[in-house]
Formats: structure tokens, sequence, C-alpha cells
């Protein structure tokens, strides 16, 4: 029995004496792993920057033409790749008054400038938040041992918007030159020296747009099936081309149709979503219908350094869609004066007067337009849109006097009442809402009001809904009923008493 029990115990001594030994190896190994982790540049800003998800600023390498060694692909790629990275992090720098990730990207002799100036704006409260939009770089020289190189970066579009004690003092979009010096280090070009070189006139003077189309008859459209979800997963060419002929038929000549933002891939577009809206703009074609493309739908992040990425998503859009025949223009958001609260009004102002730049750079030919929520807001960048949009669900009693009152802020663009309509819902959640026979009375009235004002105008809109996401209204259900019932065509797919004044014709 004794020698049973000793070969127990001399069992559990073993076995706990490998265990002790696996535990001890395991505690090194994850130590080891810990330490050469922390060494590793993959957990640092370097590669935590993901420029592909946060900094793309439009940037066109003028043709290679250097002095010294010829300049191969992979090493312009990891130059480029780390001179954006420089600046994203000099932006983040600025904005944060730290100095997180600019020893990776500039040497020692250029991070005292940025040190000082950081300091600097620490000791007085300053902070600037920043972006660059364009870069034009011109490969100057590459050095024989490959460790050097020097671009000229012209027409580099800048904005910045500068604080102090968090109250905006200045905001400005520049466009300069830099002259700049890259060093191998490390694995990495750092920036050695960076001049500006020269300033030119900020101001980008684009001409308007050539608008050939005389006068807008339209409506705003979503299948009836589908509502704000119009490229989702019922996306159906054959309901399209349906409605489409039934717009047409009307004496309609135009639609209004909206792209969200992250449906269609944010700042990377997806293939297929542009595939689906280039089919639209096909089927509006062959109905002889102008399209307003509506950017930016269910957007709301104005934050200075992402606007490279928005403009990332535009350009992919407006570069795709540019050349079709049914195009009539873009409307760069959505009822935008909404997020004036929530997301601060020079944010948004901000953000709407560069992506119109953008717009415009990229299609030079179609108007830009914005969908104001009101008539009080449509003088906001009146001088940038080629049309001036407004969207209107109040009295009808005050609207020929806002017209007139518009035309006297706006002389010289065209006027265009985007949104309009009433819901026909009076049931449980509304008891005193609207009849079908009101919502006819209503859109003869405001017919009667755009004929005697010459307004172009584009309703809300072609069918009732059975479903509306909560997205849009929210979950109240006296919001979500009102909103389903706004159409011309009921949900068992009847035409109402106000689809006899969808067009003024």
């Amino acid at each position: 029995m004794k020698g049973i029990n000793r070969n127990i115990l001399r069992s559990v001594l073993v076995l706990s004496y490998i265990a002790l030994i696996v535990f001890i190896l395991f505690g090194i190994s994850s130590l080891y792993s810990y330490l050469n982790t922390g060494a590793d540049r993959s957990s640092m800003l370097r590669t935590e920057i993901k420029k592909i998800d946060q900094y793309l600023p439009q940037l066109e390498w003028a043709s290679l033409k250097n002095e010294g060694r010829v300049m191969d692909d992979q090493t312009l790629y990891a130059i480029q790749n780390d001179y954006l990275d420089a600046w994203y992090v000099k932006h983040v720098a600025f904005k944060t008054n730290t100095l997180t990730g600019i020893n990776d990207y500039y040497t020692k002799t250029a991070r005292k400038n940025i040190i000082k100036f950081i300091k600097q704006n620490n000791d007085k409260n300053i902070s600037i938040e920043g972006t660059t939009l364009r870069h034009h770089p011109t490969l100057d020289f590459f050095s024989e041992d490959g460790k050097l190189a020097v671009i000229t970066d012209k027409d580099v579009v800048e904005y910045k918007r500068i604080y102090q004690d968090e109250t905006i003092v200045l905001e400005n979009t520049e466009k300069s030159t830099f002259k700049i010096i890259l060093l191998l280090e490390d694995g990495l070009w750092r920036i050695r020296h960076i001049i500006k070189e020269e300033s030119v006139d900020n101001k980008n003077n684009f001409k308007p747009a050539s608008i050939n189309f005389n006068e807008i008859r339209g409506i705003n459209y979503y299948p009836q099936d589908s509502p704000w979800d119009m490229f989702g997963d019922k996306y159906d060419t054959s309901i399209i081309e349906k409605d489409f002929k039934i717009i047409k038929n009307s004496g309609l000549n135009s639609i209004r149709i909206f792209v969200p933002y992250e449906d269609f891939g944010k700042a990377h577009v997806k293939p297929g979503k542009l595939n689906k809206l280039n089919q639209v703009l096909d089927l509006a074609q062959s109905e002889n219908l102008k399209v307003v493309v509506t950017l930016f739908d269910f957007f709301g992040d104005y934050s200075v350094l992402n606007w490279t990425l928005n403009q990332h998503h535009a350009s992919a859009i407006v570069y795709a869609l540019k050349d079709h025949k049914a195009l009539l223009g873009w409307d760069i958001k959505n009822e935008p004066n909404l997020d004036f609260e929530s997301r601060g009004k020079t944010n948004v102002i901000a953000w709407l007067d560069n992506m119109i730049d953008l717009v415009k750079s990229v299609d030079s030919i179609h108007p830009v337009t914005i969908g104001w929520s009101n008539t009080q807001s449509t003088s906001i960048l009146k001088d940038k849109v080629d049309i001036v949009s407004f969207h209107y669900y109040e009295d009808l009693e005050k609207l020929d006097t806002a017209i007139k009152t518009m035309r006297i802020e706006i002389p010289n663009k065209p006027l265009v009442l985007q949104e309009f309509g009433i819901s026909s819902y009076s049931g449980l959640w509304k008891p005193f809402g609207s009849s079908d026979e009101d919502q006819a009375n209503y859109h003869k009235k405001i017919q009667e009001i755009i004929a005697l004002n010459k307004l172009q105008f584009m309703s809300w809109t072609l069918y009732d809904f059975n479903e509306i996401p909560t997205d849009v209204v929210g979950r109240l259900p006296w919001r979500k009923k009102a909103q389903e019932h706004f159409g011309f065509i009921n949900k068992n797919g009847e035409k109402k008493p106000a689809f006899e004044y969808i067009s003024k014709e």
C-alpha cells in the first residue's frame, strides 16, 4: 500500500514539474512575442494610418524625367505612400497638438520646426484642423544610391480651419507649391526638408455649367417595394422600366434619385452598385427622361480629415456618369442644413463648398445644386451652385411670397422646387390627417403657384410605400404611417385623385 502511494506521489510530482516547465516556457514565449510586437512597426501609427481608409487626396504624378537614377514603380509607390502619410500625421499633430507619428515620417531636422510650431500653438491654445485635397508631384531628382529623392508638389490644395480657445478665427482654402527632400531611413521615406515656394490665387474660378435643359418637370423616385434602398437586394430593372414609362406618360420629363454613401462602398465605390446606377440612367434615357443624381445620402460626417475619402467617393461616381446622355445634374447633398445644429453649420457649409469644387473639377458640363430643406437656406453658397433647389412642406399660402423673396436674393440662378407634397394618411395614428381629396386639392393649388411663378419642380413622390425604414423618420408610428402615403399611386397600384395634377401640363 505504501508503495502504491509512493508511486502516486511520484507521478503527481513529475506531472507538476512538467506542468511548471510548460508554464514557464509559455510565459517566456508570451513575453518574447510581446516584446517583439512592441518593436514591430505594424503596431505603430505608421501602419495604423491605413490611408486606404483614412486619407485619399487626389494625386497625379507628372511624367518621370528626373535627374539621377532611373525611378522604378515600386520605389515611387513607396515614396508616394510615405509622403502622403507624412501629410496625414502632420494634420493630426496640428489638430491635437501632439507629436504622435511625427518621428516616423520626418527626420530630426524637419521635426524641429514642427515641435516648435506645436509648442507655440499649445501656449496660445490654438489648434488647426486641416487636410490636403489635391497633389501634383513631379520627381526632380533620385540619387544613385537610391536613398534621396527631391520632388516638387505643384498646386497643392490645402484647407485649414484655425481655432483659438475652441473658437474659429480663420478658415481658408489655398493653393501652394512645395519643394520636398526625402531621405530613406530604416525603410521609410522621411521628409528631410519642405519649403513652401509660392501661393497662388486660392479661388476656384469654375465657370457656370452649361444648362441646356429649359424646364424641369420632375419627380423624386424610389421603387414602391424598396424606398431608400433602390440599389439593394430588391433591385429590379423591369420594375424601374415600368415606373419610368408611367412617369414619362404622365407629362413629366425628369427624375431625382439618391446614392447612399455607405451602401455604395464609401471611399471605395462598389463596381456592382455603380453598374446598377448606370443601368438606371440607361432606362431613363430610353424614356427620354433626365436624371438628377443626389450624392451622399445617409451621410453625416463632415470631419475635415475625412474629406479626401468623401472626395474619392464622389469622384468615382461623377467620373463614371459625367458623359451619360440622361444626366441632368448633380445634387451634392439632400437637406444638409438639417445637420447644422448637430454637426456645426460652419463644418457643413465648408464641406459643401469644397465638394462643389470637386464635382466641378471632374464634370464641368453638368449643373450642380444643393437640396436645401427650406427657403431660408437657399442663399447659402448661391454663387457656387448653378441651380438653387429648395424643398417646401409648409403652408401653401406663404409659398408665393417665399418664391418672390428668393428671386430678389438670388436673381441670376434658376430656382427648382425640388421636393413638395402632402400625405393622404388619415387613420388610427393620425385621425385628423388629410384624405385623398385633400391631397388632390393640394397638388392642384401648388401647380397653380408653380405656373404663376414659372417655377421648375420635382414632386414627392410616385408611390405610397408599404414600409418606411426606421432610419428615415424614426420609430414613431404616426410619422411612419404619414410618410407611407405621399404618393400619386396607392399601395394597390391605383392612381389617386392627385395623379391628375402630377404635372402642370
